[in-house]
């Protein structure tokens, strides 16, 4: 007998311990406590606070004890916002500093500032050779850094080729002017292209012009060649000394203009689309104090370095006080001569995600949306928008990183409603803590405990 009254009362104890759960469950009307407020927007799932790829048809806590996170159909955001929005209270952005700027149309316009390393113009160096074998007899210009000007004289060479081609000379100038006073024309043209062809070939082996008018009007050999300097410059390198035999592989001299100096610099990607061909250049030595040198880009190469991803750009300076010296460092600024009429806003608004660059639109108090743009040019601290938002919409341009990672958090929620129609519970079942299905729960009456009880006794 006391087996049966103990049986009883565990199936008593347990069906009170239901009845009770289901009236704290179930408010008036037969709404769950706890919903009354949120009857109209239901809760599709549940997230992880921590996690947002890990979700619950029903309330559950993580292992940290806080309760999951209630999921509407809406987002959280407002049934219209695009995915990803965010609402934050008024107060809430003020307190983490949210600020927003307007989106305007401007010109824009930009110096490239850089340093620059002056070289000589590669069109005004001379490296002179023989075009004859022979012997250095006299060096007339021996030290580098030696100014010479065209037609100063540089060496005399001993030639045995060119005593050769002198003695030709002579002889067809002789027999022309032996055979002026032919009666046969053809002997007279003959003799006077033969000394013309004696002549070229002095001229081809570089012969001065005053010693071929020397050997027509003295009617004698000269032992050394002369070499002249093809232009005003300086003598940057001397290769032979006297005595030296040689070839026409020997490089006598270099000697360089340097009336006119090439500047190199190097700017980075970010300045490449500003600087082209023809614009201004402004730049200024130590070597030279107070003093600003105009000079012009006139060519910007084709390649970047592979170190410094950088690009190579060739100014052009006049230089005929000679101040300008090669290997002299400079600072130099681009007068960039393009303008671009476009919709800017702050650098500080674009949040670089590495995949893309987007911004967050101000839709209205409190109510921020991410927007992908692409962008153009940089400059002072702007940046162009080629396409994403337009002239007169509010972008934000602080605490941007707060809000993209809630709206991180929104996007992913969105992208897991799209699969609530198929994972989610139906709405006329409501699960218990335990996952059990209360719809289909039947509360047991007194009478079905004690009819219970008899089995039981009677199976006893």
């Amino acid at each position: 007998m006391n087996k049966k009254i103990i049986i009883t009362f565990l199936l008593a104890l347990t069906a009170g311990l239901g009845g009770g759960y289901f009236i704290a469950r179930v408010g008036p009307g037969g709404v769950p406590a706890g919903e009354t407020e949120t009857a109209e927007r239901k809760p599709v799932f549940y997230r992880n606070p921590m996690n947002p790829e890990i979700t619950s048809a029903v309330p559950a806590k993580d292992e940290m004890g806080m309760d999951y996170i209630p999921v509407y159909a809406d987002g959280g955001s407002g049934a219209n916002a695009p995915t990803g929005s965010v609402s934050i209270d008024p107060v809430t952005a003020q307190n983490i500093g949210v600020r927003s700027v307007v989106a305007i149309k401007k010109s824009l316009t930009r110096d490239v500032r850089t340093v620059g390393r002056l070289d000589y113009d590669e069109k005004r160096v001379t490296r002179l050779h023989p075009k004859v074998e022979g012997w250095i007899d006299e060096l007339f210009i021996d030290v580098t850094g030696a100014k010479v000007g065209r037609g100063t004289m540089l060496l005399s060479l001993y030639a045995p080729q060119l005593v050769a081609s002198e003695e030709e000379y002579l002889l067809a100038l002789k027999n022309a002017e032996l055979l002026q006073k032919s009666s046969q024309k053809d002997i007279r043209d003959g003799a006077r292209r033969l000394a013309d062809a004696a002549l070229e070939r002095l001229e081809l082996l570089d012969v001065p012009e005053h010693q071929l008018e020397a050997i027509r009007r003295e009617k004698k050999i000269f032992k050394n060649l002369h070499i002249h300097s093809p232009f005003d410059g300086i003598v940057i390198a001397i290769g032979v000394r006297e005595g030296q035999f040689v070839t026409p592989k020997t490089e006598l001299y270099t000697i360089a203009d340097l009336s006119r100096i090439w500047v190199y610099v190097d700017i980075y990607e970010d300045e490449m689309p500003w600087v082209r061909a023809g614009d201004a250049a402004e730049m200024n030595v130590t070597g030279v104090p107070g003093r600003v040198f105009m000079g012009t880009v006139t060519y910007i190469y084709p390649y970047l370095d592979a170190k410094t991803r950088t690009n190579k750009v060739r100014l052009e300076f006049d230089n005929p006080d000679q101040l300008l010296k090669p290997e002299m460092f400079a600072h130099v600024t681009l007068k960039t001569s393009r303008q671009v009429d476009a919709v800017v806003v702050p650098s500080e608004a674009i949040v670089r995600t590495g995949a893309q660059e987007q911004v967050f639109v101000v839709r209205g108090e409190g109510k921020f949306e991410p927007r992908r743009v692409r962008l153009g040019v940089t400059t002072g601290g702007t940046v162009q928008i080629v396409d994403g938002i337009s002239e007169g919409e509010r972008v934000v341009t602080s605490a941007q990183f707060l809000i993209d990672s809630e709206s991180k958090l929104n996007e992913a929620t969105a992208k897991m409603l799209e699969l609530s129609d198929t994972k989610a519970p139906k709405p006329d079942s409501r699960m218990d803590m335990d996952g059990m299905d209360m719809g289909q729960m039947k509360m047991k009456t007194p009478d079905d405990m004690s009819m219970e009880g008899m089995r039981l006794e009677e199976g006893e």
